[in-house]
């Protein structure tokens, strides 16, 4: 049995063809795409920390969990081991969990914990650490771990949609699903429809994954904190900003925030 650390050691292989381009990256393209967290990430970091600094600070760890999602993709990609899948997946699990705990609205949480955030967070950081464990055990553990997780973040989006007449939440909350739903079809795409694109020749489906995830994260971002703002900051007046000017037709969302409104 080869060891967790092998190149090709992951029973996982996307369409492009390995080591094209280089003896020590398997996936040249796969590989290298990543770098868009690692522009993002830190981009974000600074463009919401006034929000930041009034929500929470633990709104960092999304960032730097966002980083570190690029950080195992790309070693994944490089090596095609078992051990990268298992990282890649993991930090993904954590991400999503991360975000989960802190932007969740309290009106959605189980019955049985009422509306008490620390103990949500505690189920959350439980569930993630028994998922962490069991994907060593069983890797398709993660798989449907991140898929529950994420379908129930759509379903908590929708339900805001409708809920909302803020046209802001609503433009974003559009233009994240429709830029998720072309990530996602490009992931799948690459997965399952492999030998149509070997016949002709274009093996950058999982690149282009990474490049429209990485756009995804910001809109997902701010989407879910005007959802919580809703609940957590209702004295609050955020505006969506747009990175680096709001009259340009393409931009990355963020939140500035604009004043205390108290009730009396």
């Amino acid at each position: 049995m080869p060891s967790i650390f092998a190149y090709q050691s992951s029973e996982v292989d996307w369409c492009e063809s390995n080591f094209q381009h280089s003896e020590q990256v398997a996936e040249f393209y796969n590989t290298f795409s990543n770098v868009t967290f690692f522009i993002f990430g830190p981009l974000m970091m600074f463009l919401m920390h006034p929000y930041t600094q009034k929500r929470s600070r633990y709104i960092y760890s999304v960032s730097v969990l966002f980083m570190v999602v690029g950080l195992f993709s790309m070693y994944f990609h490089m090596t095609l081991s078992f051990l990268g899948q298992l990282l890649d997946e993991i930090s993904i699990l954590w991400l999503l969990a991360s975000g989960y705990s802190i932007w969740m609205p309290r009106c959605y949480f189980p019955t049985f914990l009422g509306e008490n955030r620390p103990q949500f967070v505690c189920l959350v950081v439980v569930t993630t650490l028994v998922s962490t464990f069991l994907s060593f055990l069983k890797p398709t553990v993660n798989a449907y771990a991140l898929n529950s997780i994420a379908v129930h973040i759509l379903y908590i989006v929708f339900q805001e949609y409708k809920k909302t007449s803020n046209k802001e939440l609503r433009h974003l909350i559009e233009v994240s699903v429709v830029l998720w739903a072309f990530a996602l079809t490009s992931w799948i795409s690459d997965r399952f429809l492999c030998s149509f694109w070997q016949q002709i020749n274009f093996f950058y489906l999982h690149s282009i994954w990474h490049v429209l995830i990485s756009i995804t994260f910001p809109y997902g971002m701010v989407t879910m904190a005007l959802v919580d703002a809703r609940y957590e900051m209702p004295d609050q007046t955020l505006k969506v900003r747009y990175w680096p000017r709001d009259t340009w037709p393409v931009g990355l969302p963020y939140i500035e925030i604009i004043g205390d409104h108290k009730n009396c």
